[in-house]
């Protein structure tokens, strides 16, 4: 299925007037970027670059759409001649998935001529300020959470498709499984689930519904106490499975007193492996809260896929050099008060303290060939990585495979982070973002 309708129509329309005035071919440098956290956030996370990278490969121009522009007078016939030939034929670098970044980073830099890059606008913000503004969320609950494994569940609070995309993002950002399938066939995410408290309803009691879930998932199994009474609950659960019960989830009440005593019942009763899971409604404060709570899984629904009150990154896609006329290469920016950006093609490096994060450095040149490398920064990782070469994907960042790295490199790189990152009010950036002119 072509994914070059998932984007807005002045891109097609700015195609159109740049063939008829003779700067579709002008090389230029976009950059996705975002001017500012959300919320307070102290960092983001980068999430959604293997999906971009999938969905580039289907970005063309079939019958059915040529048709569509053509039917509906969108762009005139020379563009859609155009179109009908379109493939990506240019270079994108950017941060790698799972990667930290702050204000003003060059999270992707798309490179080629203005009628390559402008048309991919809508497409790349779509699947990076989504899947970021979750993975955002996702890590912050993961900080929260410790040690504790978070599982995935809000599929019925999202669109069908962001719910997938949304359970990977917070797998890559230290989520340990989801609820959603489709993900988990996509990504290799680790599925989990068992029942509703519609099963509960169903039977003629809880003990015939806890004794047929026992029936048919075993003794492993999670029983969902809390349909009715908790401490009846919990005391039917273990009377029906027996003191090597997996687990019971706890979904209603006020969750670190109702936590304390069930643990007590299940350690009383002699189910004291017994796991205790909790949901209902669950974001990065509320598992902070439940800290010192005998609990031992987390269950998050609606705060997650909803970036927790911020579904966006705030990223945008702006050109910030180009040749001009004459061949030269010119940095360009928009000026706006408070809108504004940085010309010029960029280069990144987070800068180290034994270890420790103490800066993003990016540095910016007004040429196109002077940017710096790892080498002028000897303090510095570098972020940024080839990740479409002449229109040639690196197909290493898409799928399971691609996933399961995004993730990993996440979880390495959150080490790097100074102390103050890790706290959950607003405030400024863990790090400045220094801007240096290239060497």
């Amino acid at each position: 299925m072509s994914s070059a309708f998932l984007t807005d129509r002045y891109e097609l329309t700015m195609l159109a007037a740049s063939l008829r005035d003779g700067t579709a071919a002008r090389p230029s440098v976009f950059e996705l970027f975002s001017r500012r956290l959300s919320g307070g956030r102290r960092f983001g996370v980068v999430a959604g670059t293997g999906r971009l990278l999938t969905l580039l490969r289907d970005f063309r121009f079939g019958d059915d759409e040529l048709r569509y522009l053509r039917d509906n007078d969108v762009v005139d016939a020379e563009a859609v001649a155009y179109l009908e030939n379109y493939r990506f034929t240019g270079t994108i670098r950017g941060y790698r998935e799972g990667e930290l970044y702050f204000p003003g980073s060059p999270i992707l830099t798309i490179e080629g001529t203005f009628a390559d890059a402008v048309v991919l606008e809508t497409l790349a913000l779509s699947v990076m300020n989504h899947d970021s503004a979750v993975a955002t969320a996702a890590s912050r609950m993961s900080i929260a959470a410790g040690e504790r494994p978070l599982a995935e569940m809000g599929s019925r609070r999202a669109a069908e498709q962001s719910a997938v995309a949304a359970a990977r993002a917070a797998y890559i950002a230290g989520f340990a499984s989801t609820s959603n399938l489709e993900a988990g066939r996509q990504w290799g995410i680790p599925t989990m689930g068992t029942a509703a408290h519609s099963w509960t309803l169903l039977h003629d009691s809880e003990e015939d519904a806890f004794r047929s879930q026992i029936d048919s998932l075993g003794t492993d199994t999670t029983l969902l106490v809390d349909t009715y009474d908790i401490e009846k609950g919990v005391e039917t659960a273990i009377r029906v499975a027996g003191t090597g019960l997996g687990g019971v989830r706890l979904d209603s009440g006020d969750l670190p007193l109702v936590a304390a005593a069930v643990r007590e019942q299940l350690d009383g009763l002699g189910a004291t492996e017994t796991k205790i899971t909790v949901t209902s409604d669950l974001d990065e404060y509320a598992i902070a809260a439940l800290a010192a709570s005998p609990v031992d899984f987390y269950g998050v629904g609606t705060s997650v896929v909803t970036g927790s009150g911020y579904p966006t990154a705030s990223m945008v896609y702006k050109l910030v050099a180009r040749q001009d006329s004459a061949g030269g290469w010119v940095a360009v920016a928009k000026a706006s008060t408070d809108k504004g950006s940085k010309g010029g093609r960029k280069a990144a490096f987070r800068t180290l303290d034994d270890g420790v994060a103490v800066a993003e450095t990016v540095s910016v040149a007004d040429g196109f060939e002077q940017v710096d490398t790892a080498a002028e920064h000897p303090d510095a990782r570098a972020l940024q990585i080839v990740l479409v070469d002449g229109g040639e994907i690196d197909s290493s960042h898409e799928g399971a495979a691609g996933t399961a790295s995004a993730r990993h490199h996440h979880l390495r790189v959150r080490e790097e982070l100074p102390v103050r990152a890790l706290a959950l009010s607003k405030s400024d950036p863990a790090i400045p973002t220094l801007f240096v002119d290239a060497d």
